[in-house]
Formats: structure tokens, sequence, C-alpha cells
């Protein structure tokens, strides 16, 4: 994998860059819809393609590695061929997981112990063997295995989990250069900053993990609860440390907001359920603001459902048939309210870069954050 950093914006740590992997090219500032089990939740390929064209989708590892399993992806050739997806894919390492399914699961040194949350099988995920099955799905990007602690977060529980998050960092790394890429490209390792909401912690963690120098590096352990203003604090602490000459991607974040803001600090990459979580339950971002589109307002409101058009659905229906569909519990609402989310989750990273590009980034930022905070 290469980076290539174009420019960074004169009035904030906004950046512009390119990341090439042997499924093509990536421009950055990026967000990657999430495929959690081979899926972008009601689209298409042919939609998530040719309408919200993203250059990379994310998978995840624990869901994969339980349905359809590891060894019908080498079967089918890896993720790729199996979803039939020519383009990049980055699997998370199932570290979430390992913190949403805290009911689920007993953490040790050695790994984590954890219940099928579909058939309450038991399963031991190991930095090795997360490795194993990151090299049987097939991504084009992987992460290393870590513990994302949970918000609020006693210090002494961060301190040690952020440690050992490090130690199975390292075994990660040990583990990979043992097993081999199976389908004949090649899978980048990025290790992940953790350290929850304390300052000493992030600057601890994010010197260990630019020391390792990777080809990339990720921010976890954000986004699960904690107000912005402390998600933001986090992000500069270590966008601060971290290699400029390597992406940066902050897991799980975040609002259209959230995004902006981010990027403002030096975030290249960003993934997220929102726009399709949000879009299933009839809310609709958009530049002007969000819309319920549940709302009785809509209800005789026969405008585009955005007239921006980023995608095809923004035109040809209205919000009056959309809230219809929702009203009439039509699955064809929530496939298109999807669709039109991602859509415009695409089209604002690349707007960003745009004005990165542009070097007028910092004063755009200020007034998209201004306009999408409302509720139409």
């Amino acid at each position: 994998m290469q980076f290539d950093l174009k420019i960074t914006d004169p009035k904030s740590k906004a950046r512009a860059g390119v990341i090439t992997t042997d499924h093509g090219t990536i421009e950055t500032p990026i967000f990657m819809p999430v495929g959690t089990v081979a899926s972008v939740k009601g689209v298409h390929q042919s939609e998530l393609k040719n309408e919200i064209n993203p250059d990379i989708i994310l998978g995840n590892t624990y869901h994969l590695y339980l349905r359809p399993k590891t060894n019908i992806l080498e079967q089918a050739g890896g993720l790729h061929k199996f979803m039939n997806w020519d383009r990049n894919i980055l699997t998370d390492s199932g570290g979430y997981q390992v913190y949403s399914l805290s009911e689920r699961r007993k953490i040790n040194e050695e790994g984590v112990k954890f219940k099928s949350h579909i058939d309450g099988s038991l399963h031991f995920f190991t930095p090795e063997n997360v490795m194993e099955i990151q090299r049987s799905i097939g991504a084009d990007i992987i992460m290393a295995f870590d513990e994302c602690t949970p918000y609020p977060c006693d210090y002494n529980y961060a301190k040690s989990s952020m440690h050992m998050t490090h130690r199975w960092l390292k075994r990660c790394i040990n583990h990979l250069e043992k097993v081999p890429p199976k389908y004949g490209y090649n899978q980048t390792l990025f290790p992940i900053v953790q350290g929850s909401t304390y300052k000493d912690l992030r600057k601890q963690s994010a010197e260990f993990i630019a020391s390792v120098e990777a080809d990339g590096n990720a921010i976890g352990g954000l986004s699960v609860g904690e107000p912005a203003e402390e998600m933001y604090a986090m992000t500069e602490v270590v966008t601060a440390i971290l290699p400029e000459d390597k992406p940066r991607y902050l897991m799980g974040v975040g609002t259209p907001i959230n995004i902006l803001e981010n990027i403002a600090l030096g975030v290249d990459m960003f993934d997220c359920v929102m726009p399709t979580r949000n879009a299933r339950n009839g809310m609709l971002f958009t530049a002007h603001g969000t819309i319920n589109i549940k709302n009785k307002k809509w209800e005789n409101d026969f405008s585009p459902i955005d007239d921006m058009g980023i995608t095809f659905v923004d035109t040809m229906y209205s919000k009056a048939y959309l809230r219809h569909l929702f009203a009439s519990k039509e699955l064809l609402g929530k496939q298109i309210a999807s669709i039109h989310n991602l859509g415009f989750y695409l089209w604002l990273v690349r707007e960003a870069r745009k004005h990165i590009l542009a070097g007028d980034f910092a004063e755009w930022k200020d007034k998209m954050v201004k306009q999408m905070d409302k509720r139409l």
C-alpha cells in the first residue's frame, strides 16, 4: 500500500491524499460504507458502485467469521469475489464486538472468549487467529486485534487495556509474517490507538503506535458514547503524534458534522453504520439539515427528496412518496433512504476534498456545520 499526501489545508489540519492498493486508488478524505456481513444493508452492489461510488467499503471480521464462515470465503476466493466487489475492502478486527458484546465475552491476556450472538456457541479470538481469519477474508486493509474500552472507563482499566492492546499488536505483527496472503494481492495491517478519553494515555498509545512504523494507523475507542468535544480533543492529541505521511483512520465515526470536524483535525478515513441505520428509521441527512421523513409535515410535500440530486433516488421520488413507504412499512422506503444517506456521506467527503485542494476548507467546513445542524 502507498499513501501520497497531496496537500494540507492552510487554516486547519485537513489533508487530501491518495491511497493506492492492489485493488485501486482511494482518494482521501474518504467515508467507507459498512458492509458488515458482505452486504451494505439494503443496497445492491450495482447501486453501491454506480450511485454511491465509494473507493472502499468495510467488512466485519467477527460477523464474517460466524457467517458465512472462513471456509466458505476461501472456497469463493475471498470476500471480493464472494460479494462481487472489485474495489477496496477494509476489515475491522472484531475488537469492537469485544466491547459491544460485553455480556457475552471474557477477556484475558491470551485473547477473548465469546458466545456467538447467533446460536450461543463458544469461540476464542486471539491476535494470531484474528490475523488468520483476516487473511481468509482477504481485505486490502486489515486491523490489529484490540480491546475497545467502554465509556465512561476507569483510568486504571483504560491503562491496562491499552497496554494489552499494544502487546496484542506485537503478536499480530509477528504472526502475520508467518501467514502469507491467500489470493495473490497484498494486505496492509493498521494498528489501533487506544486510551479512552485520557490525554496522557492517548499520547502514550499514539507514540507507541507511531513507533511501529505501519503503513497506516487507526484511532479506536471513540464514538462509544463520549461527548463530541471529548472525541475531538482525543483525536487532536493523536493526530499531532501519528506520522503525517501515513493515512489516519478514525473508527466508527460518525455524524456528518463529526466527520467534517475530524477531517479538520487531520483524519483521512471514516466508517459508520449511521447513514444506513438512521435511514432505516426514516432519518435523512442533507446539506441543509436532517429530515425525519416519518413526520406528518411531509405527507403532502411532493418536492424531490433532495434537489441536490446526488443519487438517482433524490429526484426520482418525492418526500410524500417516501413518507408513504415508511408509513406503509414498505421495504423500498428503507432502501431509498439508505441510498440517499450513503450518497450524501460520499458527496460530503468528496466536497471536503475539493475545498482542501482549493485552500478554503476551513471556511466551507464552518458554513456546512451550521447548515447541517438543523432539523428540517
